[in-house]
């Protein structure tokens, strides 16, 4: 173990030496795996190099894909990047399951993105409000240079408000900046005009007359939120219940099961937080896979699960007598332009392969995944059990681990068709097979 000074300065082989010297005792075969990851292509690599600092290689994902979705009437092939097991089997099998119950419809709600000027201001709060009312005109004037290429999109800075957060922490204040960024999901733009908010609103106090130096407002941060409960898309499905199951009986037992698991994970936050994981599942591997942030959608949508003060379900389930309806709502910032979009070559093809989506579409896109996602889940859930799926997948990463030639995997698949595929399982069926 060993510290450095320099260490970005180094070209990426001296950076590999200089790990494996210090951290994987000069282990000739870690060396051979971090370089066995470069691409061959060395103009790929270097973009691949620059995505990120100190980079030493590429660390792969599948990519996968889940065809025949139709959404919107519309049938689409959805490019996923995922490890975890039988996500995407899950979800093509969802695909297939509503597609001829007339698909999946999606719809965006709202795409209003927010920022804030944070600020404190000690002054008395009719003070701050006349000078908030006082520099509007100026803010919107002062961003001009940096909206003037997004308002010729149809977007830009759409709304301004002073908000008092005095009761919670002494004199905050803060600026609440609504945005529309098109398909771009906006970050930059954003952080951008909250900067020049910022430097504004201070530039404006310096010699307004209502302050002294005393009490003049301090910016502590400018900064996007990636909470957007205003940009907002819904998926659903429907069906007629019978056409859940293969007799009438059947499908209403199926569908009262399905809405009692969806009601346990609204009230109970221990089976929410697992419910939504697998929604997440499928929204952050269509995410991933068309070069957004699937951490900064990660982060909004929980809180969007908790936005009444207990952590919910993101999915909900309606009956009626006949009827069997199941959507989901969530808030869904993100871009088919700018960052990994026009840079990364196998996002450039999930979005072609899409078919170009404008933001709005994807939105409705990774919305259904999500959906779809979780129907299949549920399903497995309170008919067969989730393992008899998972573990199936799983079982092919425990013979990859050993090295299984094709015909122990045939073997091995074949036995646990009837026999329950866990690690020591498999592990004891292999030594037994090779002995």
């Amino acid at each position: 173990m060993a510290n450095i000074s320099g260490f970005s300065k180094l070209s990426k082989q001296e950076k590999v030496d200089w790990i494996c010297k210090h951290y994987l005792n000069n282990h000739q075969e870690a060396k051979h795996k971090i370089t066995q990851y470069w691409n061959s292509d060395a103009k790929l690599q270097k973009l691949h190099d620059e995505f990120a600092e100190n980079t030493i290689s590429n660390y792969y994902l599948p990519f996968g894909v889940a065809p025949n979705f139709k959404i919107n009437q519309k049938i689409y092939a959805i490019p996923m990047a995922i490890e975890e097991s039988s996500v995407v089997a899950a979800a093509s099998k969802a695909a297939k399951f509503w597609g001829d119950k007339g698909g999946f419809k999606a719809r965006v709600l709202g795409t209003t993105k927010v920022g804030h000027v944070h600020f404190i201001c000690p002054a008395k709060a009719q003070q701050v409000e006349d000078f908030f009312e006082h520099i509007k005109t100026q803010l919107f004037a002062d961003a001009k240079p940096i909206t003037h290429n997004m308002e010729k999109r149809g977007g830009g800075i759409t709304k301004i408000t002073l908000v008092n957060k005095t009761a919670e922490l002494a004199h905050y204040y803060q600026l609440h900046c609504h945005f529309e960024t098109k398909d771009a999901m906006g970050a930059n733009f954003i952080n951008s005009c909250l900067e020049q908010f910022a430097k504004t609103l201070e530039a404006q106090a310096e010699h307004y007359e209502g302050f002294t130096s005393k009490n003049r407002p301090e910016v502590i941060m400018s900064i996007l939120s990636n909470y957007v409960p205003e940009c907002l898309v819904k998926a659903e499905v429907s069906c007629p219940i019978e056409q859940l199951g293969t007799t009438e009986a059947k499908a209403h037992e199926f569908a009262k099961r399905f809405k009692q698991a969806i009601d346990i994970a609204t009230i109970e936050p221990y089976r929410a937080v697992t419910h939504n994981k697998g929604i997440m599942n499928g929204i952050d591997a269509v995410v991933l896979a068309t070069g957004n942030d699937f951490r900064a959608v990660e982060a909004g949508i929980h809180a969007y699960a908790a936005k009444d003060g207990q952590y919910r379900s993101l999915t909900q389930v309606e009956l009626t007598d006949t009827q069997f309806t199941f959507s989901i709502e969530i808030p869904l910032a993100i871009g088919t332009i700018g960052g990994l979009t026009s840079l990364h070559p196998l996002v450039k093809v999930a979005l072609a392969m899409l078919g170009e989506p404008s933001a709005e579409e994807l939105m409705q896109i990774i919305a259904v995944a999500g959906l779809a996602q979780n129907f299949a889940a549920v399903n497995s859930l309170v008919t067969t059990g989730i393992q008899k799926g998972h573990m199936k997948m799983h079982l092919m990463n425990i013979l990859n681990q050993f090295e299984a030639t094709e015909a122990e995997r045939q073997k091995a698949v074949e036995f646990f068709k009837n026999h329950t595929a866990t690690h020591s399982e498999v592990v004891k069926y292999i030594t037994q097979l090779r002995a």
